[in-house]
């Protein structure tokens, strides 16, 4: 569970980034758990699109992921949803480092 700090920061990092995931009309299928599994691993910090006819909301996509993945919702704006999970891999974790800076 992150706190509103780790949110405000891994907020501001996701800013600048593009959509990496991408859930269209089929919904929240095994597909795209794969996908967003695979991507959480390499960059632990993804921002994803939810397309205009895909059967939930952005809201209810980006919890339904992150419940399937074992992810935090960081936010959700919009069609836009930035998610994180901070890698198992101890050398791959960029972001946790900087959650534990400063009391965070």
């Amino acid at each position: 569970m992150l706190t509103s700090k780790q949110r405000a920061l891994l907020r501001s990092l996701a800013n600048g980034f593009d959509p990496v995931l991408y859930i269209g009309k089929g919904g929240v299928t095994d597909t795209v758990i794969q996908e967003a599994e695979q991507l959480l691993t390499a960059r632990e910090l993804i921002k994803g699109a939810v397309l205009e006819n895909a059967p939930q909301s952005a809201k209810e996509t980006a919890q339904a992921v992150a419940r399937q993945t074992g992810a935090d919702v960081v936010q959700v704006v919009g069609r836009k949803m930035i998610l994180y999970r901070q890698s198992e891999d101890k050398d791959k974790r960029s972001y946790s480092l900087l959650l534990k800076r400063g009391g965070l």
